[in-house]
């Protein structure tokens, strides 16, 4: 008995009580009352198909009082409603492939752009913020915005996509599909700019912050910290020296084609936005 039964993978006992009959076939557990219960907990789902089984043993248990029976145990109800299919279907939301692994940096230009944010603190107490489009490849930053004492919102956010498109394409819609990888922020989550994100060819990408991103979120500090020192306006940049010199020796050489437009949203804000152009012009002169 002891080899058939290990060679069967099951217990003696069950060996044992299989062969003189007393073995009793598993189910479905059942209550007797269970079929007093099952009429009633019927009309109820009929009447309400919207409630729950938490709603409907309320409900039970309050016509169960009122006829002085015993009431029922939600668990009761919750197993009977699953025996027969009553149980509200579940909510389940599948995140679309939003994730991103791997390496950021990419082989060639417009496959993997990057867009990140940062702030400046002036002289004045105005606090400048600013979000950017940057490519993976060449480094490039593609279209930028700033707001003075204002959040990012996702329609700037939008906004630079657009024109980023704009830029490297000559139209509002992209030849290839393009990553956009971004962090969990708000504006850039939001439903609204994915789908945006969507129709003009872009391919919405998040991830936690990364030593690479770090890396061309500080690139991209460098390249605006020289307009905004010329105003002053430096202060508590927010940016590691030894990382900015770092960056200023490896960068690639800044020519004509590297050089940023004005843009600047929402109050006046220091005079470092305001002569951006002015010194695009001097850098092109002087190139």
């Amino acid at each position: 008995m002891k080899a058939i039964a290990q060679t069967l993978g099951v217990s003696r006992s069950a060996v044992q009580e299989r062969l003189k009959g007393r073995s009793r076939p598993r189910g479905p557990y059942r209550k007797v009352n269970d079929a007093v219960a099952l009429p009633l907990i019927t009309a109820l789902a009929s009447a309400r198909p919207t409630y729950g089984y938490r709603r409907i043993t309320a409900l039970l248990n309050r016509q169960m009082r009122e006829s002085g029976a015993e009431p029922v145990n939600h668990k009761r109800v919750y197993r009977i409603m699953k025996a027969n299919h009553f149980l509200l279907a579940r909510k389940y939301e599948i995140r679309p492939d939003y994730g991103h692994e791997g390496k950021v940096v990419t082989m060639r230009s417009n496959l993997r752009w990057c867009s990140d944010g940062f702030e400046f603190h002036c002289w004045n107490g105005e606090v400048v913020r600013g979000a950017f489009i940057i490519d993976a490849h060449d480094r490039e930053i593609i279209s930028w915005r700033a707001v003075v004492n204002a959040e990012i919102s996702g329609s700037e956010v939008r906004d630079i996509m657009l024109e980023a498109v704009e830029k490297r394409f000559g139209t509002y819609q992209a030849s290839a599909l393009i990553e956009m990888l971004t962090d969990n922020g708000s504006p850039n989550t939001a439903r609204e700019t994915r789908i945006f994100a969507r129709q003009i060819g872009l391919k919405p990408c998040f991830t936690a912050e990364q030593r690479h991103l770090r890396s061309l979120r500080a690139y991209a500090q460098a390249r605006l910290r020289p307009r905004l020192t010329a105003a002053g306006c430096c202060r508590n940049a927010g940016i590691d020296r030894d990382l900015d010199r770092g960056l200023q020796r490896l960068s690639p050489p800044i020519g004509p084609q590297h050089a940023l437009t004005t843009q600047v949203s929402s109050g006046s804000g220091c005079n470092a936005l305001r002569v951006s152009a002015e010194m695009g012009a001097r850098s092109r002169s002087n190139c």
